[in-house]
């Protein structure tokens, strides 16, 4: 009886809230577990003829055939490469904007400055992609022309193996980092300013006051985020990637995402391809339960 209250007393404070819920995960429901079912595909001979249940059962065979395809490690290594600099690039560079702006103290050119850094965010990696291969051209490029004025050679970007690993992780810096510049601008709104007025008194300088007020302040936000992004740890950038690169930058540019779209849909090898999805998002599952409890751990980050 008394359960049966307290699920009673609960419905009657957030009932209109659970039923205002029940159309997105009505959605999330059908859009996102139900399209798991085809997972069993990575176990099977998939014949689009005979449809997923009435396919060939071959067990773990297309796991097998993944990993001594050739160029599986290099894939891979691709992989962790790019997203671990694009992780570790993508926290130092807004920590480090958030921090300049911070000692700017006209709030015009700070309110200027984030929106023109904030802007690219809500571009599309197909708009933001024809961009860069305009200014990146090593015949008509902005870039190129600009470095022939200092006697450089033209830099084939996006298409030199040396090259687009830099370019790839360079250009998601630069439309991203306005957003994390936000977050730490508003973690550094917490900090109470009469730290920096007592710092002042004992004479302490700008860069003490960094050191050892500003940085300690913002710590927190920056070890959640920070072990927050090991779920992303597999996840390179698809959409950037595959408007970006060619085959002559395979070698330096694929990824497990980008192996997957060419064996499912160029050479119809479902099953594989299936296969190799399967395995990324149980990899990226484990990742984001390490990271979300080393959040709980270090930064008392909870999600309910």
């Amino acid at each position: 009886m008394e359960m049966n209250a307290l699920l009673l007393r609960e419905w009657k404070r957030n009932g209109l809230l659970h039923i205002m819920v029940l159309p997105a995960l009505v959605l999330t429901v059908i859009y996102s577990y139900g399209p798991m079912v085809g997972m069993i595909i990575a176990f099977k001979k998939f014949m689009p003829s005979k449809g997923i249940f009435g396919s060939e059962w071959i067990g773990l065979d297309n796991f097998h055939y993944v990993m001594m395809m050739p160029d599986t490690p290099r894939v891979i290594a691709n992989t962790l490469v790019i997203a671990t600099l694009k992780i570790v690039c993508g926290l130092i560079a807004p920590i480090l904007t958030a921090l300049l702006l911070n000692e700017v103290r006209k709030m015009a050119f700070r309110r200027i400055f984030q929106t023109i850094v904030y802007f690219p965010h809500f571009l599309s990696w197909v708009i933001i992609s024809g961009i860069l291969i305009d200014i990146l051209s090593p015949t008509s490029g902005f870039v190129n022309q600009v470095l022939g004025i200092f006697g450089v050679k033209p830099i084939f970007f996006l298409g030199d193996n040396r090259w687009f690993q830099f370019t790839l992780v360079t250009s998601d810096v630069w439309k991203d980092f306005g957003f994390g510049t936000i977050v730490y601008l508003a973690a550094l709104t917490n900090i109470s300013p009469s730290l920096y007025e007592a710092a002042e008194i004992d004479g302490a300088n700008r860069w003490q006051q960094t050191k050892y007020i500003t940085l300690p302040g913002i710590l927190p936000i920056v070890i959640l985020l920070a072990t927050l992004s090991l779920g992303n740890v597999l996840n390179a950038g698809f959409d950037q990637i595959l408007n970006l690169y060619s085959p002559s930058v395979y070698e330096s540019g694929d990824i497990i995402d980008t192996l997957v779209y060419r064996l499912g849909l160029h050479q119809y090898q479902y099953g594989v391809a299936t296969a190799v999805g399967f395995f990324r998002s149980v990899v990226s599952l484990i990742l984001i339960t390490i990271s979300y409890y080393a959040a709980y751990r270090l930064a008392n980050y909870r999600i309910f």
